[in-house]
């Protein structure tokens, strides 16, 4: 595996930057958190995204996208990061058209793939639950079968983006106890549906999310994605190709979060001289250095396994996610420990990377979980 970009990746990469550099400064997540904006998020600079072909990157080219890979989405996911970008790229792009993508049918694939690679449709995953901790396939919603369709019923959480999609996806179980793996089934909701219930939640780093409530929810038979209680297979793959992404975008705010406490050190005197020329910090940058690098080199190992569709694939993912988890939440607390008492205000921007850090620790799994399903995942 190369552990570097090739050309055409690190253009990719650069434009990235120059775009997120350009139009999302940090300072833009404050405006939308102190807005109130429902969204969290600009619809307009969504469609400027989609332009670039960010939306279609990993959707084949046979439903409109460019048919790339993981290690060319990272690169776009790793400069979001940097400057905490928050479209939903995880949300809309590796959750729900993974989704689609994986467990949906020809005629599925072909009426949302191609709206979610122009930048016309939202999607949001609605498949975690109350009590379920990082198990996906704990399900209790029911979906019962009837003559002309199903009835749902039951309750998500953390629906990521749930109040600003054009679509939801929502895992409900058709036989089995709650724990099964089989059993489970994915469905296409209008989130207007009558039954359907939205309500707003935030997550500590700003991102906003929803509690889904179904009541007696009727969907027609064509509203089944894929195989009927098959879902539980579709679902894993999703979430292990949502936590790379997720890696690439922790990698950025690690980077984003390190150049900011080392710009810092580099400017700020005390005792008549820059404090970044104290040995003790030196060692500190120099540790968050290392623990960078190495998480880069975690996040490209799981991104080309999936381009090559490695069988060591999930055990990469949950290396990389165990050691993102780890170093962001170290940089992002060394930085604040190094602005001093600034670090500690609302109004320093590195508070932002360090709940960032925190939000992402323990999205998909933290570094315990991912450790031991590494373990199991090797036979132990």
């Amino acid at each position: 595996m190369a552990l570097v970009l090739n050309e055409d990746q690190q253009l990719f990469k650069n434009t990235a930057a120059d775009f997120v550099k350009r139009e999302s400064p940090v300072s833009r997540l404050r405006r939308l958190r102190d807005s109130g904006d429902q969204d969290g998020f600009s619809r307009e600079l969504w469609g400027r995204m989609a332009e670039l072909g960010w939306q279609s990157i990993i959707i084949p080219e046979a439903y409109g996208g460019l048919g790339m890979g993981y290690l060319d989405l990272a690169c776009v996911l790793e400069e979001c990061g940097r400057n905490l970008v928050p479209e939903p790229l995880i949300s809309t792009l590796l959750l729900g058209a993974n989704a689609v993508l994986l467990g949906g049918s020809e005629e599925q694939k072909s009426e949302i793939l191609p709206r979610v690679a122009e930048g016309s449709m939202l999607l949001a995953l609605a498949y975690h639950e109350r009590g379920a901790r990082y198990d996906c396939c704990r399900c209790e919603t029911r979906a019962e079968r009837g003559e002309n369709g199903y009835t749902l019923q039951g309750e998500k959480v953390l629906v990521f983006d749930g109040m600003a999609a054009d679509k939801l996806l929502v895992s409900a179980r058709e036989s089995g106890a709650a724990n099964d793996r089989n059993g489970i089934s994915l469905f296409l909701l209008d989130p207007n549906a009558a039954g359907v219930e939205l309500s707003a939640q935030s997550t500590v780093d700003t991102r906003k999310a929803a509690v889904l409530r179904l009541s007696g929810v009727e969907v027609p038979a064509a509203a089944l994605l894929g195989s009927s209680g098959e879902a539980g297979t579709v679902l894993s793959e999703v979430i292990d190709r949502a936590t790379a992404g997720l890696c690439a975008e922790m990698l950025g705010s690690m980077q984003g979060a390190s150049a900011m406490t080392l710009d810092y050190l580099k400017t700020r005197e005390q005792f008549g001289v820059k404090i970044g020329s104290f040995q003790a910090l030196k060692h500190r940058a120099v540790q968050m250095f290392v623990e960078l690098e190495l998480s880069r080199s975690a996040v490209l190992g799981a991104c080309d396994a999936i381009d090559q569709g490695s069988e060591k694939t999930a055990e990469l993912i949950s290396v990389a996610k165990a050691r993102c988890s780890d170093a962001a939440v170290l940089i992002a607390h060394e930085g604040i420990q190094m602005h001093g008492g600034i670090g500690m205000t609302d109004e320093h921007d590195i508070g932002f990377y360090a709940k960032r850090a925190r939000a992402c620790e323990l999205t998909f799994g933290d570094a315990a979980y991912h450790r031991d399903r590494y373990a199991r995942l090797q036979g132990f």
